[in-house]
């Protein structure tokens, strides 16, 4: 059977792209991908469409998972995403997935148009901005902020709009905040129906545990049912954290039952958790344990990503005081150990993942993470290593990601200016990462009592000011980390 030789993202695809004058074909997929998977067995597997593939495009297949870096430059709409480049990397067209009775007609198409209209497409292309364009409000106030955040909530299954439904936990963190501050009700509701709901309905799987990544319904069904680890990490912090705040038993065994998830299905037996649990409906169709024991079980992703990982000792660290279990901080503080072993360089910040060697280093995202990790693991054994780590890594991410003349976090540090192929070449300040960085940051100038720290987190904020009343639930990053600036 024909197959198409994938290339990697490099300088030397686009070199091979220009010297050929051929678009570029790139295919963004991760490995717990349905559709993904599917693509590859019935589109790029057919021999009419290989064959064209051959003759006309340079094939750049790049995992969204190890380069979320690229997938935020060129994901649309979700995975698989298939995007015609320029030689210079821009989008002439983009579509998720193509069915095989489709794919050679868009082919043929995109070929034509490029051989014919290079300089034109190049033109258009280029024009396109990535600035975002959403309407800013620099007068909102906090109080109008609050008000857009829980506009979309569903006051009948929870959760933030209608379909498909994503697990946001920002917005019922905030929300429990509110509460346990004033004793707000109606927070107390939209905490308890959201986290009920998605426990309830299909995005939690009752037989081996974990949640999904989301559900195409707006009651929680029909859940597309990969497991990723940055997901069941956030949410199992945010179970700790509402058994904590609403005293609830049944948080907290839900709580527990994550951890055994984690332990049972991601956890590396030398430390940290894989990536990810890839999709798969025949399986997660079947209704019991015994059942599910009898078949091939879904398979595991096992890189090892730093900030996912962090992610999961931070929540290991609050569901050992909570459980008052000392193997899950144990657990926690053995995968701390060997992520940082393995990605922590000293003076180069934490490299995003770990597959024999550590690869793709400065990313804004990891060093947010590795930072709240560390710190939460200095507050545990009050190990001072842990918050000098901390403290360095902070320096890393103001001295390479800081942007000097306008101000906030840029989500990728340059390591030469030939990597800064296609949109790479764009400098991306994301609205959430640059919350959490200065969320993150106000911690580290309290236990540091370096200053700059804390200036940096309210410049950041101040620049996401006028962003953050059109941002929806995702505006509760803005609010948790005003908060923690008064705070402190």
């Amino acid at each position: 059977m024909p197959t198409i030789e994938w290339l990697s993202w490099n300088t030397d695809a686009f070199a091979r792209a220009r010297g050929e004058g051929k678009p570029i074909l790139l295919s963004l997929s991760a490995s717990w991908c349905h559709w993904c998977h599917e693509m590859d067995r019935t589109t790029y597997s057919e021999p009419g469409v290989v064959a064209l593939v051959e003759a006309s495009f340079v094939p750049v297949r790049v995992d969204a998972d190890r380069r979320p870096d690229i997938s935020e430059r060129y994901q649309i709409g979700g995975l698989p995403t298939t995007a015609f480049l320029t030689v210079d990397g821009d989008v002439i067209a983009a579509a998720n997935y193509i069915p095989p009775d489709r794919m050679s007609g868009v082919l043929e198409q995109v070929a034509r148009a490029f051989a014919g209209r290079q300089q034109e497409l190049a033109a258009r292309a280029g024009s396109s901005s990535f600035t975002d364009t959403r309407v800013m409000d620099a007068d909102a106030t906090l109080d109008r902020i609050l008000v857009h955040v829980f506009e979309t909530y569903d006051e009948e299954f929870g959760g933030f709009g209608t379909e498909p439904k994503f697990p946001l936990t920002a917005p019922i963190l905030l929300a429990l905040d509110i509460y346990k501050r004033s004793g707000d009700e109606r927070m107390r509701s939209i905490a308890e129906t959201t986290l009920d709901a998605m426990a309830d309905g299909g995005l939690y799987d009752e037989v081996d545990g974990g949640f999904f990544r989301y559900a195409t319904t707006r009651d929680w069904q029909l859940p597309h049912d990969e497991k990723l680890l940055d997901v069941n990490a956030a949410l199992l912090s945010l179970y700790v954290r509402a058994a904590e705040v609403l005293e609830s038993d049944r948080y907290r065994t839900l709580a527990a039952a994550l951890v055994r998830y984690a332990g049972i299905w991601l956890a590396d037996p030398d430390g940290g958790w894989w990536g990810s649990q890839c999709a798969d409906r025949d399986y997660y169709a079947l209704p019991t344990a015994d059942a599910r024991r009898a078949a091939r079980p879904p398979a595991v992703d096992d890189t090892l990503y730093a900030g996912w990982n962090s992610a999961m000792v931070s929540a290991h660290l609050q569901a050992a005081q909570l459980l008052a279990d000392s193997s899950t901080g144990e657990a926690a503080m053995a995968s701390l150990e060997r992520i940082f072993s393995r990605c922590y360089a000293p003076g180069g910040g934490i490299a995003h993942y770990f597959d024999g060697h550590a690869q793709i280093r400065g990313l804004l995202d990891d060093q947010v993470l590795a930072i709240e990790a560390a710190l939460d693991a200095y507050e545990a054994t009050g190990n001072i290593t842990y918050e000098m780590v901390a403290e360095e890594v902070g320096h890393y991410m103001v001295r390479t990601l800081w942007d000097g003349e306008e101000g906030g976090f840029i989500d990728r540090a340059s390591p030469s200016v030939a990597e800064d192929v296609g949109l790479l070449r764009t400098r991306l300040k994301p609205f959430v990462s640059n919350c959490e960085a200065a969320r993150v940051l106000l911690r580290l100038d309290a236990h540091s009592g370096n200053h700059e720290f804390g200036e940096k987190a309210r410049a950041a904020l101040a620049l996401m000011h006028p962003l953050a009343a059109n941002r929806g639930p995702q505006s509760a990053h803005y609010l948790l980390a005003v908060r923690d600036a008064r705070i402190r």
